[in-house]
């Protein structure tokens, strides 16, 4: 039985891939530069989430059309400044990501003022706040009160009790209460509430991250890519020859600044799903450029006696049909979670095509041409350092 054959790409296409690599190099450092620049804090910044920024994020849903302005306007008279207002999921739902950069509600001032209050009518042991957990005071207590009546200590303060927990003393003999506060989940709430009354606003979720929590997870969340790069350029310098790897290098890192553009110029929050996105893409990408290194390594031993520039190029054609037809492939699979997804779904399906693309151009005209200019500017050093030496013996025999 003979199998019938569809050429996407018609057999013996000729493309000057390597002829172009200047144009590309140009284009690429223009794009790279711009994304660079835009990311920078004083420039415009990343929109950071709460993953990295630290802080408090809700979810709110609201029964009709609001204006996403006076939502910020309501969160920021609430005493939340620089609180942002973002649109979530589609339109028709009228759901927004409000973030606050505070994970308490309590001031240093309320904390000091319960713990006196509290003293002043039990003999407290100790007390503890973190503002890094939340709206929680700990007391410690050889006589305890009963929950109610420290709950009426506190709240004779002026500071709203949510919960008061009974829990095990750090001490033998001592019992331990967690008296925990009303949030910025409920003010940031019952604000909206009596604001938007016939809008019926919901919180549906809601997410606390401190700040060291933000920034270790954002130097972590880096150290990811660049582990990920590193261990995949040792890969191809085993596999084929560490000559190639510099182009794997410049291949990965600008595939992963034009995916991390897509977050910059779209304002698109940046969080632990998009260093997935660009640990994805980074992965992808090299799937392609091992791909053609192959090809390139088997030309290498059929084709001797050719330039290292007609077997990149040969070998990038061979490759051309299939090396597209999987980029169309794996587009196409996120077509359906552009059009159906929402929030972080579709951010990472737009991110993965914004990728796919990327790594589709590095593999044709960044990877092996830029493998191509490393090796002729290496040639160029060895003949310039060949030629040193004999210039002064040539100098010395004129002189006779």
């Amino acid at each position: 039985m003979q199998f019938k054959s569809f050429d996407i790409v018609p057999h013996g296409t000729k493309i000057d891939f390597v002829g172009k690599r200047h144009i590309a190099v140009v284009l690429s450092l223009i794009v790279n530069l711009a994304v660079i620049v835009w990311s920078l804090p004083f420039v415009h910044g990343l929109n950071l989430g709460v993953d990295f920024a630290g802080g408090t994020e809700m979810e709110i849903k609201f029964g009709k059309a609001v204006d996403p302005g006076q939502v910020r306007r309501t969160v920021e008279e609430l005493g939340f400044k620089g609180a942002s207002v973002q649109t979530y999921g589609p339109e028709q739902e009228h759901s927004y990501l409000i973030r606050v950069e505070r994970i308490t509600l309590l001031t240093e001032a309320e904390v000091a003022r319960v713990v006196d209050a509290v003293k002043a009518k039990f003999p407290v042991d100790s007390s503890s706040f973190n503002p890094e957990i939340g709206d929680k005071i700990d007391f410690q207590f050889k006589q305890p009160p009963t929950p109610a009546e420290l709950r009426a200590a506190v709240e004779a303060t002026g500071v709203k009790v949510r919960e008061v927990r009974e829990e095990q003393g750090l001490a033998a003999g001592s019992r331990s209460f967690a008296v925990i506060t009303q949030g910025i989940q409920e003010k940031v709430g019952t604000g909206l509430v009596a604001h938007f009354a016939e809008a019926a606003p919901e919180v549906r979720r809601v997410e606390y991250v401190g700040p060291a929590v933000g920034r270790e997870l954002q130097a972590q969340g880096f150290k990811a890519i660049l582990y990920a790069m590193a261990l995949i350029v040792v890969y191809v310098g085993l596999r084929f020859d560490f000559r190639f790897s510099p182009g794997v290098i410049i291949a990965l890192i600008h595939d992963a600044v034009v995916t991390l553009g897509y977050f910059a110029f779209s304002g698109r929050e940046f969080n632990l799903t998009s260093i997935a996105v660009i640990l994805t893409v980074v992965g992808y990408s090299v799937n392609d450029t091992v791909v053609v290194y192959d090809r390139i390594r088997e030309n290498q031993g059929k084709l001797r006696g050719r330039s290292l520039g007609e077997i990149v190029n040969l070998s990038i054609n061979e490759v051309l049909g299939r090396t597209f037809l999987t980029s169309f492939a794996t587009a196409l699979s996120l077509v359906g979670l552009l059009i159906f997804g929402v929030g972080t779904i579709f951010d990472f399906s737009m991110a993965m095509m914004v990728g796919i693309v990327s790594g589709t151009y590095s593999t044709w005209f960044i990877a092996a041409p830029m493998t191509i200019w490393l090796e002729e500017r290496a040639a160029r050093k060895k003949a310039a350092a060949a030629a040193a030496p004999v210039q002064p013996a040539q100098a010395r025999t004129a002189g006779k």
